[in-house]
């Protein structure tokens, strides 16, 4: 029976690459020279680091804009509170990876409501679904892509 797997993932090499490019960006614009700001990642989580409050903001939609380069959804983005410690203000950017519980129960809920032909299971951070037939399985990404579940979604393992 075709199946495929719902998944809500975050390419680390993608994410390095992003990371690196926006920390590419700062260095080239005229507004950072000779200013003490960074990005450091560890994981899943990005560190930004710089002498303002107004920088980290810069420096954020610098990642944002560097994720969509490297095919990252933005949405997988959770923003944490700007800190402050000596002359030094910090962010945190934690990377959403994997599907929580009540994110799996509206997608089943979703594919339940939509009355189509096919079954739909979670399975720790993921969402099976299988059917009989290959265009209903198409039918459900085509309906998931159009909704908003608060992480980005990318289906995987697709058997037929």
């Amino acid at each position: 029976m075709p199946s495929f797997d719902i998944v809500s993932e975050v390419d680390l090499h993608q994410l390095t690459n992003a990371v690196d490019q926006a920390g590419r960006i700062v260095g080239n614009r005229f507004d950072f020279k000779g200013v003490e700001a960074s990005f450091e990642r560890e994981d899943h989580k990005v560190t930004l680091t710089a002498e303002a409050e107004f920088q980290i903001t810069q420096m954020e939609d610098m990642l944002r804009s560097a994720l969509v380069k490297c095919s990252i959804d933005p949405l997988a983005m959770e923003p944490g509170d700007i800190e402050t410690s000596g002359k030094l203000v910090r962010q945190v950017v934690l990377l959403k990876n994997g599907l929580d519980s009540a994110q799996c129960k509206s997608i089943v809920k979703k594919i339940k409501d939509a009355k189509l032909k096919v079954q739909a299971q979670i399975q720790g951070d993921q969402v099976r679904v299988t059917g009989k037939k290959r265009d209903d399985l198409q039918a459900v990404m085509a309906l998931l892509r159009e909704g908003d579940f608060g992480a980005p979604l990318q289906f995987n393992n697709f058997r037929d």
